[in-house]
């Protein structure tokens, strides 16, 4: 039981993406539009900025931001009105604080 645990274990490596985001110039190639919203309580999703890549995990909020879009997950582009965006996000200034408030848009970061 313990071997189908790490072999399935493994297999699911590729498919677990960390939330390193690229910030695009064009909107045009940007997988996802992003607002960032005065309040938390007007937020889709809390967002920690992490200081290193290795900090940021799953899909949880925890982005670190890359230099080029190559080492991205994720590429986004920060519209100027909430009416244009995929997802509202707040940004944190705790880790624990991170996370989706509204998980029918969590499939836009796999």
């Amino acid at each position: 039981m313990r071997n189908l645990f790490v072999v399935v274990l493994i297999a699911l490596t590729p498919f677990a993406k960390a939330q390193s985001i690229f910030s695009t110039q064009f909107e045009s190639q940007a997988e996802v539009t992003v607002f960032v919203v005065d309040y938390e309580s007007q937020a889709d999703l809390l967002v920690h900025k992490e200081k290193y890549s290795s900090q940021a995990k799953g899909n949880e909020g925890l982005w670190y931001f890359v230099d080029y879009s190559s080492q991205a997950d994720n590429k986004v582009f920060f519209v100027s009105y909430a009416s244009q965006a995929d997802v509202k996000i707040f940004f944190v200034k705790y880790e624990s604080k991170a996370g989706w408030k509204n998980n029918e848009l969590k499939h836009l970061f796999y």
